[in-house]
């Protein structure tokens, strides 16, 4: 936003600190005038033509006064609030710095707690944020175009293939072709999927998490029989506000996970909700390998597939717990994995109760 030119906050100070003090010095000096003026009308001093006498001596007086006043108060005013104003010029530096794209820099403004520190402090914490944002968006922009150059380059290899060896059997390409592509569509739509949930751009309307999950899991239910897993769910009626379509995309991401990243037989998923006193909760709980605080840490970052858990065949794209996360970030609400002792994993989503917003 263009502006035109103005005084500086430091030339403001001065000047209404330099007044101020100017005016506070009239004031004096018309008192001390008021005293001497009233001084032979009660009988405090007689001398013939006093006013007279007085007005001579003072005028000069005064005058030198508040010249020195006026200058005292420029300078004075002019370090005082430089010394008040440096912090806010650290502060203006780091602005300049951070928006020439240097986001490592941090003010770290010393000395006790007042306004410009809380300041400096809440600018060093947003500048800490938008560091980790920007870092893992362009993770993620990495992982994104490394998943979707895969498939693309699988094609092409496929594609030039059928065109220079014609004796290849057709039948099998388009087989391949058609996996590759299939996959390709399934990492867009996720994609699609986490950028309309980080943009936070949906109505929110009461939902019930119950129905949310018997929905998911009778969708999944073939998955899990080919898997040789038992799906179990209970809970009760668990109202909540938010976007049913993404909610319901929430709850089929973790029970899939959960019969895909399972034992090789006899798995178990549970899959339970329930109401709080300002909350619910849906959480997916299921049987599988042993996984330690560090692994359980990762798997909600994009493209994390935990590929030592996975069955052959069915890898998946690698973004359902991240889809996940930001879901549930953009309903206000928490997501915590847990692992099992014995194996396997606890994943549980708490939303705010429609009666708290």
């Amino acid at each position: 936003m263009a502006r035109a030119p103005g005084l500086s906050v430091r030339l403001k100070l001065t000047l209404s600190y330099a007044g101020f003090l100017l005016l506070a010095g009239v004031l004096l000096l018309v008192a001390a005038w008021l005293f001497l003026d009233r001084a032979p009308h009660v009988g405090l001093i007689l001398v013939p033509n006093y006013r007279l006498a007085v007005a001579r001596a003072f005028a000069p007086t005064a005058a030198a006064a508040l010249a020195f006043l006026l200058v005292f108060g420029l300078l004075g005013g002019w370090l005082l609030a430089g010394r008040m104003l440096a912090p806010l010029t650290r502060i203006t530096d780091a602005t300049r710095t951070a928006s020439d794209g240097s986001l490592s820099h941090r003010i770290q403004l010393p000395g006790r707690g007042d306004e410009f520190r809380e300041l400096a402090d809440a600018f060093d914490t947003m500048l800490a944020r938008l560091e980790a944002h920007v870092a893992e968006q362009r993770r993620f922009a990495a992982n994104a175009s490394h998943e979707l150059r895969t498939p693309l380059a699988v094609s092409k290899t496929l594609l030039e293939l059928a065109r220079t060896d014609p004796d290849q059997d057709t039948g099998t390409i388009i087989e391949r072709l058609h996996t590759v592509n299939t996959r390709a569509i399934d990492t867009t739509e996720a994609l699609l999927v986490l950028s309309r949930a980080n943009q936070g751009t949906f109505t929110r309307e009461p939902v019930d998490l119950s129905l949310l999950a018997e929905e998911a899991t009778e969708t999944l239910l073939p998955l899990a029989e080919r898997h040789g897993v038992t799906i179990e769910t209970s809970g009760e009626l668990t109202p909540a506000l938010g976007s049913q379509t993404l909610l319901l995309q929430l709850t089929t991401n973790l029970v899939q996970n959960a019969i895909v990243h399972n034992l090789t037989e006899g798995g178990t998923v549970r899959v339970h909700t329930a109401v709080r006193p300002r909350s619910v909760l849906l959480t997916v709980e299921n049987t599988g390998d042993p996984l330690t605080p560090q692994q359980v840490s990762t798997l909600t970052e994009p493209f994390q597939r935990g590929t030592e858990r996975l069955h052959t065949g069915h890898a998946g794209v690698g973004l359902g717990l991240a889809i996940v996360k930001t879901i549930t970030g953009a309903h206000d609400g928490t997501l915590t994995l847990t692992p099992r002792t014995g194996g396997g994993l606890n994943v549980t989503v708490e939303l705010p109760a429609p009666h708290s917003k």
